[in-house]
């Protein structure tokens, strides 16, 4: 659970970075104020689910493995992961090392909330 945690908590530290990362203050300006605001909105619930899953998972460890809803949210978090690393291979066709690092990332994270749910 604590690296699941781990990860979530990364994951907030990441999209955090990304206004700097991407600089999205100059990278944003060409698109429309409706665009700019839902990529910077979307980010920041991304930041909050992350840490909140983080929390959890430090917090209320026996309450995820224990409990069907904690199955459920692990079971949940694995999928968002499956699913985030699909969108991968859709969205965002570059071979270079930090697409195939964040690639790997995303498989660990489908596997560390998974892994869980088999000991259960």
């Amino acid at each position: 659970m604590y690296l699941a945690g781990a990860h979530s908590l990364a994951f907030a530290a990441f999209h955090a970075g990304f206004w700097k990362m991407f600089h999205w203050r100059d990278d944003l300006r060409g698109n429309s104020i409706a665009t700019r605001a839902i990529v910077q909105i979307l980010n920041l619930r991304l930041i909050h689910v992350f840490l909140g899953v983080a929390a959890l998972c430090f917090c209320m460890p026996d309450e995820l493995l224990h409990t069907k809803l904690g199955g459920a949210l692990l079971a949940g978090m694995s999928l968002f992961w499956v699913g985030r690393t699909i969108e991968q291979f859709v969205f965002l066709r570059y071979n270079t090392a930090l697409v195939n690092v964040l690639t790997a990332s995303f498989v660990l994270g489908a596997i560390v909330f998974a892994a869980p749910l088999s000991v259960r």
